[in-house]
């Protein structure tokens, strides 16, 4: 991490343009620039990990990756907020995606230092525009406080936000969750996050279960391991004691119900990471 971008989030934009590439329409999330930021490499990280899982594995796990995102925009689409910070933005290209939001919403990606000085560099060799609405926030979140360092961006405290922490916290310790989320809670009332986090082994079926064998032991080869997860009464205590209200915390079964309703394929997000919304009251 401290010459490259996270692998991880290589990953996860790997598996948002495979997704579009090997699904049939409509897609949840149709994210056409996921490889293109990525660039060639892409074709390399598919060769060297599918072969890892099982084809039932990959399809979920990629659906789910494009269903945390779509979530988290539609959350940001049906809410009165000027300010959207995408915490561990890596390869995200949400503001290439919604241009027209861009407009009367300030983009703040805060990202580890390395990872966005790579992804800069790829949106300068593909000329992608960037607007003054996009703000590029570089954090080493082991060492510096989030509220300080946005602060210095113009990130506004007294506005309504949307914060987007996906597919971060199943890294972290429950003390790293629990500040990040302490954090959130000063914000405006009325300012929400949309996060992800690792469910418990015991509620996990075959093919989550599969996924977490064949991913945890990737995750550790390149410096970024998977924590324990987390019960669901356990994470709604941690989020209210942390001065939030969970307001929406859908089960995989609401999730096919709200993006897959109407396939014939049987395509359904995995059961690893759960989704929960909560505000700032």
């Amino acid at each position: 991490m401290e010459s490259a971008p996270s692998r991880t989030a290589m990953f996860a934009a790997v598996s948002r343009g495979l997704f579009r590439l090997e699904t049939a329409s409509p897609w949840v999330l149709d994210d056409v620039l996921a490889l293109v930021l990525v660039g060639p490499v892409w074709r390399e990280l598919r060769d060297r990990f599918d072969p890892l899982f099982p084809g039932p594995v990959r399809r979920e796990s990629r659906a789910a990756v494009c269903t945390r995102s779509r979530y988290a925009e539609d959350r940001l689409a049906a809410g009165a907020f000027t300010q959207y910070v995408i915490l561990g933005a890596g390869l995200d290209s949400f503001a290439w995606r919604q241009p027209d939001l861009l407009g009367s919403l300030t983009v703040f990606e805060v990202d580890h230092p390395a990872s966005q000085a790579w992804k800069l560099e790829r949106v300068g060799e593909l000329g992608l525009p960037l607007s003054d609405s996009q703000v590029f926030v570089p954090v080493d979140l082991e060492a510096e406080p989030v509220r300080d360092v946005l602060g210095a961006a113009g990130f506004d405290w007294a506005q309504p936000a949307m914060f987007c922490w996906t597919g971060v916290a199943p890294y972290l310790t429950a003390q790293a969750i629990e500040s990040t989320l302490r954090t959130i809670a000063a914000a405006a009332p009325g300012s929400e996050v949309v996060f992800s986090y690792r469910a418990e082994d015991r509620v996990l079926d075959d093919v989550g279960t599969e996924f977490a064998r064949s991913y945890t032991p990737i995750a550790a080869s390149v410096g970024e391991p998977l924590q324990p997860g987390w019960p669901v009464v356990e994470i709604e205590r941690l989020i209210g004691r942390c001065g939030l209200k969970v307001v929406d915390h859908p089960t995989r079964a609401d999730l096919q119900q709200r993006y897959f309703a109407g396939r014939t394929d049987g395509l359904r997000p995995y059961a690893f990471e759960t989704l929960v919304a909560a505000q700032v009251t």
